[in-house]
């Protein structure tokens, strides 16, 4: 069982240049903790994301720390030139001494791929970005014909750390995705209540039992709470009902004002969130307690915890990386997930 991190970098009431200098520190903190990965979002023209180019903010991740691995999660691939993608991957991967984790998707929101001028064409653009990139990062000459992209003898210079590539992750909302999902061995990140994840998971081993990598460990099965540890319940629930309400008015803001519905089954109430295990605020004890029933429930090998959202202060997210340090990780250490009960 491991500990990650995913951060959509939304806006936290704070001078963007400080959200910036507060998240490093921050995730120095995630290094320090022995967290596994620390994963950002991609998002354009929303306060859900101020860090629209995940390359360049992890690029000083990259030099403020040593030890946690990172990447995007996701790269939204049908808005980049794969050739320059791939580039950054490599510098990215050697900056880091091979630590880059490669997440890649199609956008979930038209209205941010309309902003680039993409539209019907997304998922065509995905697929050869993705069969691009791939072919790419193994080759040092670059060939390809398709219908968006076309590449005759392109020498590539740069090359990965990792060999083949850097590992691969992919977010799944359906258990639809899994047979892709398993057949390129990536690892996956999933939202939803522990029961939806659970579908998910369960799919996603069997396809991974059906596919090339049958062989091979499983990859990492992920899930992704809000996650508030604080001295006692009272005090963690508070800091949660708020941050989690920023965040909300944060993620539905661009859908709002298109008056589009919000793709996502996610509760607008704080409360619902915490009573259906989606926000997991609480004393360490509480927060402990939780996490073993959400994991066992979900059947996943790896939860993602989201520690700063809406107006978390970086004071509060210290606290709680602190509380899972010390309190909450070393519980589930020996906690052998791959056969979840």
């Amino acid at each position: 069982m491991r500990f990650g991190v995913f951060d959509h970098m939304d806006r936290n009431g704070v001078n963007v240049g400080q959200q910036y200098r507060d998240r490093l520190q921050l995730i120095e903190a995630y290094d320090r903790a022995g967290f596994y990965a620390y994963h950002v979002a991609e998002h354009h023209g929303t306060p859900l994301g101020v860090a629209p180019s995940p390359s360049v903010f992890l690029s000083a991740v990259a030099q403020r720390t040593s030890s946690i691995r990172f990447g995007p999660l996701v790269y939204t691939l049908s808005l980049y030139h794969p050739l320059r993608l791939i580039e950054e991957i490599c510098m990215l991967d050697q900056l880091s001494g091979g630590r880059f984790e490669l997440g890649v998707g199609k956008g979930i929101s038209p209205i941010e791929c309309g902003f680039y001028g993409v539209g019907e064409e997304v998922v065509e653009l995905y697929e050869e970005s993705l069969e691009i990139i791939l072919y790419g990062l193994e080759h040092g000459r670059l060939n390809y014909a398709g219908k968006h992209f076309n590449f005759n003898e392109v020498p590539l210079e740069l090359r990965p750390i990792q060999y083949p590539r850097p590992p691969l992750w992919y977010g799944v909302a359906r258990a639809e995705s899994t047979p892709k999902a398993a057949s390129l061995g990536m690892n996956i990140v999933t939202n939803g209540d522990a029961k939806s994840v659970r579908i998910i998971s369960d799919q996603f081993r069997e396809e991974w039992k059906k596919g090339p990598y049958a062989a091979d460990p499983i990859t990492k099965i992920g899930m992704s709470r809000h996650v508030v540890v604080g001295k006692n319940d009272n005090e963690a629930r508070t800091a949660a009902r708020a941050a989690y309400r920023q965040w909300f008015e944060n993620l539905s803001y661009l859908w709002k004002l298109n008056d589009i519905p919000l793709p996502l089954n996610l509760p607008e109430d704080p409360d619902e969130a915490i009573k259906a295990g989606l926000c997991i605020a609480g004393s360490a004890e509480t927060v402990r307690t939780r996490m073993h029933e959400e994991i066992s429930e979900a059947g996943i090998n790896y939860l993602v915890c989201r520690l700063a959202f809406g107006n978390l202060t970086l004071e509060q997210s210290l606290q709680s990386v602190a509380l899972l340090q010390h309190e909450v990780m070393p519980a589930f250490v020996l906690r052998d997930m791959e056969n979840p009960t």
